[in-house]
């Protein structure tokens, strides 16, 4: 009921209101007042007219004074502006025939540029190629056993004193004092001979014994000749005619028989001490007043007789190497009648045992059926890559490396890295080699020793991009991508002591089985070394 009274409220309130604006409107007051205010409007807007419209002729009156005024500018510019453009174009013509002048001497320095570079190339090349005519030269007249493969016993003309490496003390030469001198051994003497006391000294009275007996010997060797012989009556049989006598001992077989003193000292001469066998006859014959003549048939059959009685020692030998963690291992030359054959030596320093095998080729050929071929542990050689098939692991020959280092110094003074690698490689065997017997390397010691090996590498790198390796001489580059790519097999000396750091040990036995004369391969055996013979 409230709402519905507000509602009827304000109907009446609009209901009264437009009643008002009806009565006006039927009056006419309503309309006067309309025409009233329509004429105050217009009157408003025709004064804002004639305002705008002053406005305008004002505004139009200073365009065209700014028009005037800027076209004068413009003119005045575009005056200023062609005769810049002839002043340009003058310079233009100048210009162009100053840069057709220059584009012709240009052409000339050119065409002279291009046949002197012509020339020089010639030449460069030229130089260039007799510098490493001249490098390849020298790396051969140089070429020794501190910078090569080349063992010092082939080094015949202009050989170089083998450098010592000890520094001068300054103390006198000869034993110190307080060190215990190494006098020459005594020996029993076969024959004593005393020497009477001067009269001077047994009679006089100022002189008494002490008791002490000075000994003085002289040692000599008396070769002579010793015979033995055996005899035994021959019968014969009366029904079938048949010969016979008393059996001989042993080692009478021929009518004259050599005992082993003989057939080994024949032996050591030709394979030990590399005497050939006409020297040992006449050696034989000269301490016998003539006596012993053999014969060469005889030299050369010691090999094969002892190849054939050290059976079992070769077979122990073997088993050695194959138990052996790590064996040395290398090929060398030799000769039999005249040809050119291989021999491969293996050998084992803790075992202290090696073994030679004659073969026809070095190779994978050389190497079947030899221990090497079913040897499982690390094998240390001179980058021989055959060895590389063979074995867990492999050590490559520091030595080789310090020669070859020392001739890439020589021969490319220019390059640093070679100088750097040599001193690393001093440094890590000094260290190895002041290990105690047993002890292990130091991990640390050893990861800056890699670290400097591949840094040096790196610098060889630079160095090699910088100064390409002449095509005359490239043992150094072939060295740096060595060392570089069997990085391990150079350091694993470090990594385990058991690991011998260079292949001297082989290149030492290799030296016995050089400078032979005789008709087989040459054999011998010192301490526990052995030997194959070949056929």
């Amino acid at each position: 009921m409230h709402m519905d009274f507000e509602t009827v409220s304000t109907l009446q309130y609009r209901n009264r209101s437009l009643t008002k604006q009806v009565e006006d409107f039927k009056s006419g007051e309503k309309y006067i007042q309309m025409a009233s205010d329509y004429k105050e409007l217009l009157r408003f807007h025709h004064r804002e007219m004639k305002r705008l419209e002053y406005e305008l002729s004002r505004a139009h009156s200073e365009t065209v004074t700014a028009r005037r005024y800027w076209g004068e500018v413009m003119d005045d510019l575009e005056k200023e502006y062609r005769e810049q453009i002839r002043r340009l174009e003058a310079e233009t013509g100048r210009l162009k025939k100053q840069n057709l002048e220059l584009a012709r001497q240009r052409d000339a320095a050119k065409d002279m540029l291009r046949e002197r570079t012509g020339q020089y190339y010639a030449a460069a090349s030229e130089l260039e190629e007799e510098r490493g005519k001249n490098k390849k030269l020298g790396a051969q007249v140089n070429r020794d056993f501190e910078n090569s493969s080349l063992p010092s016993s082939l080094q015949r003309t202009g050989r170089k004193k083998i450098p010592n490496s000890r520094e001068k003390t300054g103390r006198r030469l000869g034993g110190q004092p307080g060190h215990k001198g190494h006098p020459r051994k005594k020996h029993t003497p076969d024959i004593t001979c005393e020497i009477p006391a001067p009269a001077e000294y047994a009679e006089s009275p100022d002189y008494y014994e002490t008791g002490k007996v000075i000994r003085k010997q002289k040692v000599c060797i008396r070769p002579g000749v010793e015979v033995t012989e055996y005899t035994a009556r021959e019968y014969r049989s009366r029904k079938t005619g048949a010969r016979v006598h008393a059996p001989f001992p042993e080692g009478f077989v021929n009518e004259v028989n050599y005992d082993g003193t003989v057939k080994a000292l024949a032996f050591l001469l030709s394979n030990e001490c590399c005497v050939s066998h006409g020297k040992i006859r006449r050696l034989l014959s000269e301490l016998t007043d003539g006596r012993i003549e053999i014969s060469d048939g005889m030299i050369n059959g010691l090999c094969g007789e002892f190849s054939a009685k050290t059976g079992h020692g070769k077979k122990e030998i073997v088993r050695k190497l194959l138990s052996s963690p790590v064996m040395n291992a290398d090929f060398t030359n030799a000769s039999v009648n005249g040809k050119g054959m291989q021999v491969l030596v293996l050998a084992s320093p803790p075992e202290n045992a090696a073994l030679y095998i004659g073969r026809e080729k070095k190779g994978n050929a050389g190497v079947t059926g030899t221990p090497l071929a079913d040897y499982v542990g690390t094998v240390v050689h001179d980058h021989d890559k055959t060895f590389y098939s063979y074995g867990t692991d492999h050590q490559e020959c520091t030595q080789h490396d310090i020669r070859y280092l020392t001739g890439s110094m020589q021969n490319e003074p220019e390059l640093t890295w070679n100088g750097q690698m040599l001193s690393l490689f001093r440094e890590m065997l000094h260290y190895r080699n002041g290990l105690p017997e047993g002890a292990q390397t130091d991990p640390q010691v050893v990861f800056g020793f890699e670290a400097a090996y591949d840094r040096i590498l790196q610098k060889a790198g630079e160095e090699y991009a910088s100064e390409p390796p002449n095509d005359y001489y490239r043992e150094g580059h072939n060295l740096f991508i060595r060392l570089k790519e069997y990085k391990e097999n150079e350091l694993l000396f470090l990594h385990d002591t058991r690991v011998p750091a260079n292949n001297s040990l082989c290149e030492r036995l290799a030296r016995d089985t050089r400078g032979s004369r005789n008709r087989q391969l040459r054999c011998a055996v010192m301490k526990t070394c052995a030997v194959f013979v070949m056929g």
